[in-house]
């Protein structure tokens, strides 16, 4: 189970590695997004060579992936299981789940595509509690922490933070 005391220490942690230069969750989240958007990218070349029957779509594919497994690795680093996989199916869920909200708040759905976008979060959020291992026995993070509930997207929206610098 995920404590208060789990969660302090690993606030020190990446306190500690900051104040040596090291570990920026800014810049993983943008690396996680441009991840998510080589998988779209590989995911469209399939389309195109199949729709077009031009096989050179299928090497920017394949230089796509090699270029998305490199950055993955960054991301993901030592991981257990299926870990890989999961992270990977993840950030492709979340890129979608935007799209899809972007298309329904272009077509004036604005409601469903609030809905849309709060999915994406919940799964972006399931990405980074995979990632900073975050997850206790196989389930996500609800845990008291300073007398307040924190979901995976409330450990995200305070670890994470793409404009600090």
């Amino acid at each position: 189970m995920f404590t208060k005391k789990d969660f302090s220490k690993l606030l020190e942690k990446i306190e500690d590695s900051k104040k040596r230069g090291g570990y920026d969750l800014s810049t993983d989240e943008d690396l996680s997004l441009a991840v998510a958007n080589l998988i779209s990218l590989e995911e469209h070349f399939f389309f195109t060579a199949e729709k077009t029957g031009k096989k050179e779509y299928l090497e920017m594919l394949n230089q796509t992936r090699e270029l998305r497994k490199e950055l993955l690795g960054k991301l993901v680093g030592n991981h257990e299981g299926e870990t890989w996989c999961i992270s990977k199916h993840l950030l492709a869920a979340t890129i979608r789940l935007v799209e899809v909200g972007t298309k329904l708040q272009t077509a004036k759905n604005q409601k469903e595509a609030e809905e849309m976008f709060d999915r994406a979060y919940k799964v972006y959020s399931l990405f980074w509690a995979l990632k900073l291992k975050l997850l206790a026995n196989g389930k996500s993070v609800k845990e008291a922490v300073k007398d307040e509930v924190w979901t995976t997207q409330d450990l995200v929206a305070k670890l994470v933070d793409c404009c600090k610098e």
